[in-house]
């Protein structure tokens, strides 16, 4: 079977490490973008997970000509209507009154220790007030220019404090539903993480959807 190259359009490691892991698709070999040259980043300004996953898989694809694949992802926490919801990555840089596409990412501490602020804020003290979901779209661009989207989400509450050394971004404050809310993401091993996550699930239902 002859190998077809793909770019994963994300310079994120943990991201390309989770579509490795759990992305097996038959004559595909997934390569993070920057390996293939320095290309600046598109402005992600849709609206929705999905439509943000579709603006990096086009722009992989039409830079590099190969098949390309890319998720959008975040936190959506019910007692704050949503939010951080697509601006997850940027939550804290969004503090200082700058618009959504004026902003780059801000750091995991950042963006957690507002998250806590603004459930503080809001009255959100008891788990009950705190549920939340994990939201993931994934846009892939088959070797045919064929677009496949999929998505998958995992349910849980909003600790009151970081737990746990691995994972990243909302990770350590995630206690999901389906441990009971005895651990936090941050405290799962990778395998506990990749068979409930929202991008784990994205994936799946993806290697479904192309078979």
């Amino acid at each position: 079977m002859q190998v077809v190259q793909a770019v994963v359009a994300s310079n994120n490691a943990h991201k390309i490490r989770e579509i490795n892991e759990i992305l097996s698709l038959p004559g595909y070999e997934f390569v993070a973008l920057r390996t293939l040259g320095d290309f600046p980043e598109p402005v992600e300004d849709g609206d929705t997970f999905e439509a943000n996953a579709r603006i990096k898989a086009r722009d992989a694809h039409e830079r590099t000509g190969l098949p390309s694949i890319a998720d959008d992802s975040g936190l959506v926490v019910d007692a704050l209507g949503g939010a951080p919801g697509i601006y997850s990555a940027r939550y804290a840089a969004l503090e200082d009154g700058a618009t959504a596409s004026e902003v780059r990412d801000a750091n995991d501490q950042a963006n957690n220790e507002r998250l806590l602020r603004e459930l503080e804020q809001a009255g959100a003290v008891a788990p009950p007030q705190r549920t939340a979901r994990f939201v993931c779209t994934i846009v892939f661009i088959d070797a045919d220019g064929r677009e496949h989207v999929a998505s998958g989400s995992c349910e849980g509450i909003i600790d009151t404090q970081r737990r746990g050394a691995n994972g990243f971004g909302y990770d350590p404050l995630f206690l999901p539903d389906a441990f009971g809310h005895t651990c936090s993401m941050a405290e799962l091993s990778p395998d506990e993480k990749n068979a409930i996550s929202h991008r784990g699930t994205a994936l799946r239902n993806l290697q479904k959807l192309i078979g």
